[in-house]
């Protein structure tokens, strides 16, 4: 067990690359908006969600090479995306090269979201999955965490902090490259290449006591029952249930601005009165609050599984982004936004934050996985895309509190989906999950 926690964990660490990736962009919105004098329009779509432009890329795109080349392959690509970005958006000088390397970034996190996942689910016991592929989750708001932190630090490094801001990732992104060569391949893919003696030393590796034959058996008598399956894809009728719910869950997570925020904490904090150093240090509890409720998630997933803390995350989203809108409507001042947004964050952080990475994983067949992961993922990320690069222009349109009630509106049509959807996949095995799922659809 302790080498597959160690597994899990090293493949996991692509998550602290995304979350870090995402949000130290957050350091630099004013300064490159002042820099190379752009509007609005132009600095929240190309300079600010160019990353996400390239995020959904990946995650359209990442289910090939993660079929193809396998997990443990595309993993190590991962690295040298985010090694190549860092440095190069680092040095950049103009809005369209920085632009570039924050789309190789993207690239990184949208194939990291399929792949890491997918690695650790297919080598975790059904009774830990939930707990190990969470660890994705838990590394990407420790990123986040340190993301913030790097920022504060570093917002008195001279004219050219944000370089610093950017280019510190060069450091995670390298150590990660290296140590992901450590890692074995999945068994479940090697089988699926039809590589029976190479998959038979990664499961014995995994548990001694294990069977290929066994593997082999269930994998064979979900999987290829008939040549059909072969030719089969995720939009295949008999998968249109978790399609639907891969859709879903990934549309939700988006709508309920979390993403949005990330981006713009500092400008979000500033709207409610605070200035730019309290503004940062309270991206920093952001980043705190994310991580302490992360790991009560990461604790609690394989105990009260996936719909029970969606349902406390949903009522949580409610409350909190109710309150936002209101704070924002009334023009209240001070402390309370950012205590409210705080409340938003352990929201997210217990619910959707913990659960969407390992219920994408879950739901669809060994075959298919990969591609149902990069479906929702992909879904998931052309929201994250669009919605924080219209967050500028709402703001100075619209306004904020619109912006907040709209999210608080969709995270009740969010609690709808749980109570009435959302089946539970706690416990059970991925060929068992399979066949109860697919009975739905």
């Amino acid at each position: 067990m302790n080498k597959i926690v160690l597994w899990a964990l090293t493949a996991a660490l692509a998550g602290f690359l995304f979350g870090f990736d995402t949000v130290v962009i957050s350091g630099a919105d004013k300064k490159l908006q002042e820099l190379w004098h752009t509007s609005d329009a132009f600095h929240g779509a190309v300079v600010m969600a160019m990353a996400l432009w390239g995020t959904v890329a990946g995650a359209i795109f990442g289910g090939i090479p993660t079929n193809k080349l396998g997990r443990k392959m595309t993993l190590i690509w991962i690295g040298i995306l985010f090694l190549a970005s860092a440095i190069g958006s680092s040095l950049s000088n103009d809005p369209w090269t920085f632009a570039f390397f924050r789309f190789l970034g993207g690239l990184g996190i949208g194939a990291s979201t399929i792949a890491a996942p997918a690695y650790v689910s297919e080598i975790s016991p059904a009774k830990d999955r939930g707990r190990l592929v969470s660890l994705y989750q838990f590394n990407i708001v420790l990123g986040i965490l340190m993301a913030f932190l790097s920022n504060y630090l570093l917002r008195d490094a001279g004219e050219n902090a944000w370089r610093w801001m950017l280019g510190i990732m060069a450091f995670p992104a390298f150590l990660y490259t290296i140590i992901v060569f450590t890692i074995p391949e999945s068994p479940r893919w090697l089988l699926s290449q039809s590589k029976i003696s190479e998959a038979e030393l990664v499961l014995k590796k995994i548990d001694p006591t294990a069977k290929i034959e066994d593997l082999m058996h269930e994998m064979h008598f979900l999987e290829s029952e008939n040549e059909e399956e072969k030719k089969e894809t995720i939009f295949s009728k008999k998968y249109r249930f978790p399609l639907m719910l891969a859709f879903l869950i990934a549309l939700f997570n988006q709508f309920s601005g979390i993403n949005a925020f990330l981006y713009y904490a500092p400008r979000i904090f500033a709207e409610a009165g605070l200035e730019e150093s309290a503004a940062l240090m309270s991206s920093v509890g952001i980043g705190i609050t994310n991580l302490i409720f992360t790991l009560i998630g990461v604790f609690l997933i394989d105990v009260l599984g996936r719909r029970v803390l969606m349902l406390i995350g949903s009522v949580g989203y409610i409350v909190s982004l109710g309150l936002v809108s209101l704070a924002f409507f009334l023009k209240w001042q001070g402390i309370q936004v950012p205590l409210f947004l705080f409340l938003f964050i352990a929201s997210h952080a217990i619910g959707q934050g913990a659960v969407i990475w390992v219920f994408i994983s879950e739901i669809f067949p060994n075959h298919l996985r990969a591609s149902g992961q990069a479906f929702g993922s992909s879904t998931h990320w052309v929201l994250a895309a669009i919605i924080p690069s219209m967050i500028p222009f709402l703001f100075s349109t619209i306004g904020a509190g619109v912006v907040f009630l709209i999210f608080t509106l969709m995270m009740v049509l969010q609690l709808l989906f749980v109570v009435f959807m959302m089946p539970e996949t706690k416990g059970k095995s991925l060929e068992e999950l399979q066949s109860t799922i697919f009975k739905q659809s």
